[in-house]
């Protein structure tokens, strides 16, 4: 008992102590915003025809779907198309600012309304990329996913530099800020009746959570009520996590279980049947060369169900998982190239990027973070007030406790 006991309190002392996977959460949420952002910019010429007043699906046919099974889109608001571009604009914005890591609390709850209110209004719209950025955005709003390549992180680093300097750390403004007008604007929609009560519960209860944390970080930054909010973050966090590494599992599990009920997945010549859609075969020449040959079709289709119906197995040993990560990553790349399914893959890979081993991610930061430097090294930095300061905090070390970047 006295070991169970032991045990016991070590896992509970382990997942409330700390955020676990500060760069697999950071790399999770850099993959996603970025794969969002870079399809919106890739539709904005045809953003009108895909989400918008031109589309084949009407704002009337949405609004009578969505008033039988309760999606969530503030496209329904308003049928206007100032209120289309104004959400469209802030679906933009807000994978921008999710990708660099500003404020990333209240930056993945608006990459969440940006999401769902796109992808509800056009629910034909979209493949199982599509379905993966859907529920990976609502479960990074319960992440603390900006502790590690967050502008967050930098900002938590120079307070820490100016303390240890006797300094006064620069006050957060933007923060308070956004956090009134967040504010301000669910006000709004609540007096108008626009939100369901279901949603307008967990809006408000993060609305408030976030005035809370800010309250008592601002007034007692080492208190008993600071330390509790951080166990709660983090037991949230650390679900979270779970959540999304076991969603993962079943996306693979699922996909290759299902494939090996159908009859073209067991002859081996599934593979072969999209190469030659002209949908799928962005390059003809290449399609037709993969397609020439029968044991290449084969070897793909086979290779494909045998690794996806392995993956959650694989967990259990951290060699062979990682070769079979390098493996899936491979795959999906070679699907973006070869039948011109690039955000689908990137949302894959970016799903994928949770079990990637921490020392791989740190090495990948560092090469980032030396890359950066080579390049500032071309510019002519100006002499300002405060560089002893910056400098301190840019040679500090990376910081992975939650703290306040979360």
């Amino acid at each position: 008992m006295s070991r169970f006991a032991l045990s016991l309190s070590r896992g509970i002392g382990r997942v409330t102590e700390a955020a676990l996977g500060p760069y697999q959460t950071a790399i999770v949420r850099i993959g996603f915003a970025a794969t969002w952002l870079l399809f919106l910019l890739r539709e904005f010429p045809h953003r009108q025809e895909m989400y918008g007043p031109d589309g084949p699906w009407s704002w009337n046919l949405a609004r009578q779907l969505i008033a039988n099974n309760h999606a969530f889109t503030i496209l329904m608001w308003s049928d206007s198309q100032a209120w289309f571009e104004t959400v469209y604009a802030l679906a933009v914005l807000s994978s921008a600012l999710l990708l660099l890591g500003w404020h990333t609390r209240a930056m993945s709850v608006l990459f969440m309304v940006g999401v769902l209110s796109l992808q509800n209004r056009s629910v034909f719209m979209g493949d199982g990329g599509d379905n993966v950025i859907h529920l990976m955005a609502i479960y990074l709003v319960f992440t603390r996913c900006g502790q590690v390549w967050s502008l967050d992180e930098r900002r938590a680093r120079r307070a820490r530099a100016a303390q240890a300097l006797g300094e006064l750390p620069r006050p957060d403004r933007a923060g308070p800020a956004l956090w009134a007008v967040l504010g301000l604007a669910l006000a709004l929609a609540t007096g108008a009746g626009w939100l369901d009560t279901g949603w307008l519960v967990v809006f408000w209860a993060l609305w408030a959570v976030q005035g809370l944390w800010w309250c008592v970080e601002r007034r007692a930054p080492h208190s008993e009520p600071r330390m509790l909010l951080d166990i709660v973050a983090n037991l949230v966090h650390n679900a979270a996590l779970l959540v999304i590494m076991a969603e993962a599992c079943l996306i693979y599990s699922t996909a290759g279980w299902y494939k090996i009920q159908g009859s073209r997945w067991q002859d081996g010549t599934a593979v072969h049947y999209p190469l030659h859609l002209d949908y799928f075969s962005p390059w003809p020449a290449l399609s037709d060369l993969l397609s020439s040959s029968s044991v290449l079709v084969l070897l793909v289709t086979y290779g494909t169900v045998a690794a996806q119906v392995a993956f959650p197995f694989t967990l259990l040993n951290r060699r062979v998982k990682n070769v079979l990560l390098a493996f899936m990553m491979t795959e999906h790349a070679v699907i973006a190239v070869v039948l011109g399914l690039p955000f689908f893959s990137l949302a894959m890979i970016a799903a994928d990027a949770v079990f990637l081993p921490t020392p791989f991610l740190r090495r990948l930061g560092a090469w980032a973070a030396r890359g950066r430097r080579r390049l500032a090294q071309h510019r002519v930095r100006p002499s300002l007030p405060g560089s002893r300061l910056r400098q301190h905090a840019d040679e500090a070390p990376e910081h992975t406790h939650a703290g306040t970047t979360a």
